[in-house]
């Protein structure tokens, strides 16, 4: 696939809640940028940050490969899962051997649970308004 010139080895995605990231993999020295920005710059939170990199740092390949991430939808921790979800794919795609180790850890299961919607005549999705009797 190519974007404004450039030649992306993979192309996965990763989606988790209502969060959707697209993960763009180059050969490279370890760079990843989120929205056209540093991922530190982007991810505020350090457990945001754990887990983005969780895939790299399990198979040791941290310094070897860049990301170009495009992500929307839903919040900073939804968006950290939907990334990991799409970096295991893509780590998957460029070797296939990798699949066992990532299977294992859970990194490559879509985390399936999403926001009850709120029902009418309710404060919620399953919280009532309080009953009364007289």
């Amino acid at each position: 696939m190519a974007t404004k010139g450039k030649v992306y080895d993979i192309h996965t995605v990763g989606r988790r809640k209502s969060s959707v990231a697209r993960v763009y993999v180059i050969n490279g020295s370890g760079k990843v940028s989120v929205n056209k920005r540093d991922v530190k710059d982007y991810f505020s939170k350090e457990t945001d940050l754990y887990v983005v990199f969780q895939p790299l740092e399990l198979l040791k390949l941290k310094e070897k490969y860049d990301f170009i991430i495009n992500v929307k939808g839903g919040g900073t921790t939804g968006q950290s899962g939907a990334i990991r979800l799409g970096i295991a794919r893509a780590l998957t795609k460029l070797s296939p051997t990798n699949r066992p180790e990532l299977k294992k850890a859970g990194f490559l299961t879509r985390d399936p649970r999403e926001v009850e919607r709120k029902k009418s005549g309710m404060r919620g999705a399953r919280a009532r308004y309080q009953f009364s009797k007289r």
